[in-house]
């Protein structure tokens, strides 16, 4: 398999969206990649952006190139809520296999939602915050989506703007990462800390971050949730053996538990 995050921000709506034109902007170098390695299967990931109509010639040209290096192809826009993940994180997913022209099988129920407030509780209130309750009945939706920084904007903030809003309507200061959790007696806004960051891209608690506060932000904000990655896995696993002239629909059905 040749899997990987496609630069994103030639198609992103926080920027220009110049596609092709973007010197950032690597699917010809990963065509090439793929044509040099001719792997079984494809899964590619970027933005929702990409799957603007702005962009529908562009999406028809790496779909050409693959089908001429013999991939059969499908893309969905996935939001990573019904994954289980806290946050409102819509990803642009292409997959491809090599030969067959096999459905995959994206079919996920769609799972219960948290809110914030219950996702975080226990790491906003671990120095005994007065204000927690308070603050998890205000926190009461999911996430906006998480970004990697910026060092345009002083890297580890929650932007862009309208993020911030979103952000602050949950009771959280979007305007950069804590260290630590609230203490006792804080009063004002509280912001989040790496940790709750990664509890909200679906992170264990045990996985390490190595490097500043940053960078470490920089690796939670811009990384694929870990659920939808586990989905997805289980997902290319029935596309593997799957033979549809003897399973029937509902096998190939993701599980209800991911766990």
């Amino acid at each position: 398999m040749v899997a990987g995050g496609v630069p994103c921000q030639p198609f992103s709506s926080g920027g220009k969206q110049l596609g092709f034109f973007d010197e950032r902007d690597l699917f010809p170098e990963v065509i090439r990649i793929i044509s040099e390695c001719l792997p079984r299967f494809i899964l590619l990931e970027n933005v929702r952006g990409l799957s603007n109509t702005k962009f529908n010639n562009y999406r028809n040209w790496i779909i050409s190139q693959l089908y001429s290096l013999g991939y059969y192809c499908e893309w969905k826009v996935v939001n990573s809520s019904e994954y289980g993940v806290c946050q409102a994180r819509l990803r642009f997913i292409l997959v491809g296999r090599k030969y067959e022209e096999i459905p995959f099988p994206w079919n996920c129920p769609v799972m219960q939602k948290s809110t914030v407030g219950e996702v975080l509780k226990d790491l906003m209130g671990v120095k005994d915050w007065l204000g927690l309750n308070d603050w998890v009945q205000k926190a009461n939706k999911v996430a906006p989506c998480l970004v990697g920084g910026s060092k345009k904007h002083g890297g580890a903030d929650l932007r862009p703007q309208r993020a911030k809003r979103e952000w602050l309507e949950l009771g959280i200061d979007g305007k950069g990462i804590a260290n630590e959790a609230p203490e006792k007696n804080f009063l004002g806004i509280p912001r989040l800390t790496n940790r709750m960051a990664a509890r909200l891209q679906g992170f264990p608690n045990d996985w390490h971050f190595y490097g500043g506060k940053t960078a470490v932000y920089g690796q939670i904000g811009n990384a694929f949730p870990s659920p939808v990655a586990k989905a997805l896995g289980i997902a290319f696993h029935k596309w593997l053996y799957a033979d549809y002239s003897n399973v029937t629909s509902k096998q190939l059905e993701l599980p209800l538990a991911l766990n």
